[in-house]
C-alpha cells in the first residue's frame, strides 16, 4: 500500500530536516524552520521524533552561555535512515518526472495535431 500523501510530506520534511542537520549541526530550530519554510512547532515535533527514534542525538554546546544551544548529531541509524530516505524520495521523484515528460510529449502532439508549431507551443508555455 502506498504512502498517503501526508505521510510522503511528512518523510520529505524528515529528509530535509536530516540533511540539514548533517550539514550543520549547530544550526537551531528556528534556522532549520525559516531555512525549510516549516513551522517552528513542526519542526520541534519532527526532532523529538527523530530523537526517540534514535536518528539523532542532541548534546547541550560546552561553552555556551546559551541555554538553548544545541548540537544535533546523526547517529549511524539516522544516516543509514538519511540514505534509505533519500533512495526512496529520488526513486519518486524520478517517476514523477518520467510522468511529466510523458505528458509534455502527449501534450506537444495535440498542440501539433492542432496545428500549432512547436515554437509556438514553447512560447506558450513561457506565457504568463
Amino acid at each position: 500500500m502506498p504512502p498517503e500523501p501526508s505521510d510522503r510530506i511528512e518523510n520529505e520534511q524528515v529528509l530535509h530536516i536530516l540533511r540539514e542537520i548533517k550539514k550543520s549541526p549547530e544550526m537551531t530550530q528556528r534556522e532549520l524552520s525559516s531555512r525549510l519554510g516549516i513551522s517552528l512547532g513542526k519542526v520541534n515535533f519532527l526532532i523529538n521524533a527523530l530523537i526517540q527514534r534514535g536518528l539523532v542525538k542532541v548534546e547541550n554546546f560546552r561553552s555556551s552561555t546559551s541555554k538553548n544551544a544545541y548540537l544535533y548529531y546523526l547517529t549511524p541509524r539516522g544516516i543509514e535512515e538519511k540514505t534509505r530516505t533519500t533512495y526512496y524520495f529520488l526513486k519518486r521523484k524520478m517517476k514523477e518526472y518520467e510522468s511529466l515528460e510523458e505528458e509534455i510529449r502527449q501534450l506537444q502532439e495535440e498542440a501539433r495535431e492542432s496545428g500549432l508549431t512547436a515554437e509556438e507551443t514553447r512560447k506558450g508555455a513561457n506565457a504568463p
